[in-house]
């Protein structure tokens, strides 16, 4: 099985657009996660277009309609693993250990806000953010992750976007 996750797309913006990169990967995946911060409904209901499935939660800039249709939270079975989503992770002091004790039995915990890629472990827990595909901000590149679930183990790849 294999996961996209995405975060942070702030869309729809100007002519600011998903990267066919990472629209290409979204529709091959077989199941899409989006870790908050879509800002309008309009861009939720296009992914859900895509084809896999979509799960996500909602981010501090999304607007009052994806409020009311996302949790703040969400866990997602993918492939007999839970992965545990939220937006806004907290101070970066501690942030692993407190996710992995937030979402306890988790193999990874997403989360976004930061726009700054990230894979990491916190004991047998994944800590993963997939930055952003459309506002690197202080992150390297725009980017996103490909989970690929397989014998109920998870192997990340953060994916740099072009």
């Amino acid at each position: 099985m294999i996961v996209a996750v995405i975060s942070d797309t702030h869309l729809p913006r100007g002519t600011r657009r998903l990267p066919e990169q990472c629209l290409d990967r979204l529709r091959t995946a077989d199941l899409i996660l989006h870790a908050g911060d879509l800002t309008a409904a309009s861009v939720l209901d296009e992914l859900e277009t895509l084809g896999p499935p979509v799960h996500a939660v909602h981010g501090n800039m999304d607007d009052a309609a994806l409020r009311d249709r996302l949790p703040r939270t969400l866990i997602v079975d993918a492939g007999g693993l839970s992965i545990a989503m939220t937006h806004d992770a907290g101070p970066r002091a501690g942030r692993e250990e407190r996710l992995a004790a937030r979402f306890p039995g988790c193999a990874a915990v997403v989360y976004g806000h930061t726009h700054e890629p990230q894979v990491a472990r916190a004991g047998e827990t994944w800590i993963l953010n997939p930055g952003s595909p459309t506002e690197r901000r202080r992150a390297p590149s725009h980017a996103m992750l490909l989970l690929e679930v397989a014998d109920r183990a998870l192997r990340p790849e953060l994916i740099p976007l072009i």
